[in-house]
């Protein structure tokens, strides 16, 4: 059975085979001299330090900081006065407020490094904190484009003004629907209207009385009638002194009323008059013609006058050029298109109201927009649109909305670099409108085009700065991929993830945590509280002498704090609670660390906790679970015999290897070739592995218990079980630094406590380690009592020494190794393996040569 993907927490890994090979011919028989034996090529000038005792066992005071509830200034967090800044962030303020404050373009602020659930939320309050100058955004208003329907006028008003504007011309569209008609109906307008009729009738008598006359006396009528919407008039008989219609004139001939010769005469009287009742006809049609034109030019010089009057003032009040052209714009469409939809009372005034889009308010300080939702149309703005049955959706200028990038105008505004690349096309236009400072809202078939024809307003001229938050992934992700990034983006504000763990770090601490008592309604943290919780943040940031900036996870463990609290019904979260808290929280997600604890009870996972064995070694290795992270024991097993292979990475071959862990195992092969420096090839077959593992590793940390395994196993000197060893290496010995150390002791320590602690046991860590060291208080309790120890070394002859109990060895100044040693010895087995491959070479004949050298030449 086997554990999921293992890293070892700490530098590289390789993944080839390393070591030389066995080509090289010697004489058969030739030993190693005894005596000073092991041969090397020399000194060497970068040789490692090669202590001659092997380290003394870490203090238990060393193993854990402790913050003295007694040193603390104050009894709670009650008589704390709560932060409102960030702690230890300088620098990052620093350039912050440069990337604010500066005018030059491009010089958006990308943060870097800052973490937490609520860290935008502490952007936007040290934005408010600065408090920044910014230049006076105006209104912005859309009106409709009577000229070109679907592209949306820009009207830009001074500050504050743009709701007044639409109330002024909300007036003026209601004056034109419900007055306008009212006001055309005057009695001045009126008689003026009479006077065009009059005018009328003495034309039209004036042209049709005479042509009456003729026609009455020759038996003939002139009569107007209705033919649809057409007025029309046409000759007909007079009989008996009455006119009649041609159809009964029909009827009367065919009931024999009118002879032949009267209906013939008819006919020739009718033609005669036809040219002549056709021109007085053309002369009354000019006339009525003129009449309608005379009353269309009436009601447009009245309406024309009316609206001048009324928008006079509103063209005064908003003196802007765009105003006064839309306010024409206004008159002439109703002036010239609106005549009958005003006498059948139509209402079609939503084309003059305003879409006030953006406005401000006197006294508004910048504008700082925290966008939690960064997708297009939530940068850009949206269009709504009204659907109708039957018909196609339908927009206007007064469906557009803005959206963050417009009401960030003039201000700032805050987005989390990932959530914008996760929505498609939002960085796109994010990018487009701090390059062209322009925006343009696209238009809603860009996104849906079954919506249909829709609009492309006039795009706004905008000025605001950008505040990226994002990791150092992201950051240079977009810096490398991005040409206009590093362009748009100068100003970077790194913030840092330590403070220095001095009086003024533990007093921030209980400044922030009277914060967060206080914006939370908890309950205030005695002093108690305050030292375990300064504590924790020590072990997380898990740096000598730091402090975590990362109070996300720390205000998580003070509310379980404070809920502990509230259980048992305290009126003060105490240093009890917050243990309990930390404690809770690894528990609740510590099943595989469980589950490995449990197989190894019952067998399935073997790891040594006593004696001693030959190539096998017991490295550290992690499992993380969201925040938390949890150490366990892993068996690292070496074979060697002679051969030519080199070293073999097991879990390279089978492709469970990482990068790192590869690149670890490449430094291993060059730190043996460094130690044993042999005047031979090193002709040896080895392998290493990680036994039981059938889930991916990486990370280098595990490389120091490696070469110790490698060496055990070419030299056959056992090395103990009760130590577990982490370390990175380097090519010349020294053991690196590596993470989750605190994690990985405390793994060992629960395994060996699980199987029996002896006094025996214990880990070997690097030097370089020591000051991290936050280990639980039931680590520390068994330290202190020689139930376990922790050991630190800077260079594998350390390690060398601790695991075998023999010295390692150092060069004398004659670059020998001293017989006994684990490097004398080892230098010794790698001539043994070079002897024996090299007598395994077959000695060729010359006829067997000159073969091998003619298919060699044919390859």
């Amino acid at each position: 059975m086997g554990l999921a993907r293992k890293t070892t927490k700490g530098g590289a890994a390789a993944r080839r085979r390393i070591g030389g090979t066995a080509r090289s011919r010697s004489t058969a028989g030739t030993r190693l001299p005894r005596g000073k034996r092991s041969v090397s090529r020399g000194a060497g000038s970068r040789s490692a330090a090669a202590p001659s005792v092997a380290p003394p066992a870490l203090p238990p005071h060393l193993l854990r900081w402790r913050c003295d509830p007694a040193d603390l200034p104050f009894e709670s967090t009650r008589v704390v006065e709560p932060i409102t800044g960030v702690i230890g962030q300088d620098a990052a303020v620093d350039a912050l407020r440069f990337g604010l404050e500066t005018k030059a373009p491009g010089q958006n602020v990308f943060v870097r490094g800052l973490t937490g659930t609520g860290r935008m939320t502490l952007i936007r309050r040290l934005l408010e904190e600065i408090r920044l100058s910014c230049p006076l955004a105006r209104d912005r208003c859309y009106v409709h484009n009577f000229s070109q329907p679907d592209r949306p006028r820009l009207i830009s008003l001074p500050r504050g003004r743009g709701p007044a504007f639409g109330a002024r011309v909300d007036e003026l569209a209601d004056y034109i629907r419900d007055e306008l008609k009212t006001a055309l109906s005057t009695e001045a307008i009126q008689a003026r209207r009479r006077t065009l009729d009059v005018d009328l009738q003495r034309q039209l008598e004036r042209v049709v009385e005479p042509f009456e006359r003729a026609v009455e006396a020759a038996g003939l009528a002139l009569v107007t009638m209705q033919v649809g919407p057409v007025v029309q008039s046409a000759l007909v008989p007079r009989i008996e002194g009455k006119p009649v219609t041609a159809e009964e004139f029909e009827q009367m001939r065919v009931s024999g009323k009118v002879t032949d010769a009267q209906y013939n005469e008819f006919r020739q009287r009718h033609e005669a008059f036809q040219e002549q009742f056709q021109q007085v006809s053309n002369q009354v049609q000019a006339i009525r013609s003129g009449h309608q034109e005379a009353v269309i030019e009436l009601w447009k010089s009245e309406v024309r006058s009316l609206l001048t009057q009324f928008t006079a003032g509103i063209a005064e009040e908003f003196a802007v050029p765009q105003v006064r052209e839309f306010l024409e714009q206004v008159i002439e469409d109703v002036v010239t298109r609106r005549r009958r939809a005003i006498e059948k009372e139509t209402d079609f005034t939503r084309v003059y109201r305003v879409n006030v889009l953006l406005s401000h308010t006197d006294g508004e300080s910048c504008p700082i927009i925290v966008e939690t939702t960064p997708t297009m149309s939530n940068l850009l703005g949206t269009m709504d649109h009204m659907l109708v049955r039957g018909e196609a959706a339908h927009t206007d200028h007064m469906m557009i909305r803005p959206g963050s990038l417009l009401r960030a105008d003039g201000g700032y505004l805050i987005l989390e670099a990932r959530d914008v690349l996760r929505e498609p096309g939002a960085w796109k236009v994010l990018v487009r409108t701090l390059r062209t400072a322009r925006l343009e809202i696209v238009p809603p078939e860009a996104i849906f085009p079954w919506w249909g024809p829709s609009l492309k307003p006039e795009p706004i001229d905008v000025s605001l700065k950008v505040v990226l938050l994002g990791d150092s992934g992201t950051y240079y992700l977009l810096d490398r991929y991005d040409p206009d990034f590093s362009d748009l983006f100068k100003v970077l504000a790194d913030f840092e993830s330590y403070v220095p763990r001095d009086d003024r770090g533990i007093a921030d601490y209980g400044r922030v945590l009277a914060r967060i008592a206080q914006e939370e309604g908890l309950p205030p943290f005695d002093r108690t509280a305050v030292a375990a919780l300064v504590e924790h943040g020590a072990r997380i940031a898990a740096r000598a002498g730091k402090l975590t900036t990362r109070f996300g996870r720390l205000a998580d463990i003070a509310r379980e704090a404070a809920f502990i609290c509230g259980k048992a019904g305290g009126d003060c979260i105490r240093g009890d609670d917050v243990r309990d808290a930390v404690r809770r929280s690894k528990q609740r997600a510590d099943l595989p660390s469980r589950r490995f604890r449990e197989m190894l009870a019952e067998g399935v996972i073997r790891i040594e906790t006593r004696g001693a064995e030959v190539g096998q070694v017991n490295g550290l290795a992690v499992l993380s679970a969201g925040p938390l992270t949890y150490g366990f024991p892993a068996r690292i097993t070496a074979t060697i015999g002679p051969g030519s292979a080199g070293v073999i990475n097991i879990e390279r071959e089978a492709a469970l290897s990482g990068a790192i862990h590869t690149k670890g195992f490449y430094i291993l092969g060059g730190l043996l070739r460094y130690l044993l420096r042999t005047h031979h090839p090193l002709a040896f077959d080895a392998s290493v592995a990680f036994e039981q593992s059938y889930g991916g590793i990486d990370g280098d940390s595990a490389s120091g218990a490696e070469i110790c395994c490698l060496l055990s196993a070419l030299t056959d000197i056992p090395l103990r079980q009760d130590l577990a060893m982490t370390g990175a290496i380097d090519q010349v010995g020294h053991i690196l630094a590596i993470g989750a150390v605190n994690e990985k002791i405390e793994g060992f320590f629960e395994t060996c406590r699980d199987m029996g602690l002896t006094g025996t046991q214990g880990v070997i860590i690097p030097q370089a380690n020591a000051g991290d060291l936050m280990l639980r208080h039931d680590v520390v309790e068994a330290c202190a009592a020689g139930n376990f120890t922790v050991y630190s070394v800077g260079t594998v002859h350390e390690a060398l020494e601790l695991l075998t109990g023999i010295p390692a060895g150092s060069r004398g100044p004659d670059g020998w190794y001293p017989e006994g040693t684990v490097l004398g010895r080892a230098v010794e087995r790698a001539f043994e393996y070079w002897v024996k491959a090299a007598q395994s070479v077959p000695v060729l004949t010359a006829p067997a040569k000159s073969a091998r050298r003619r298919k060699r030449a044919e390859d």
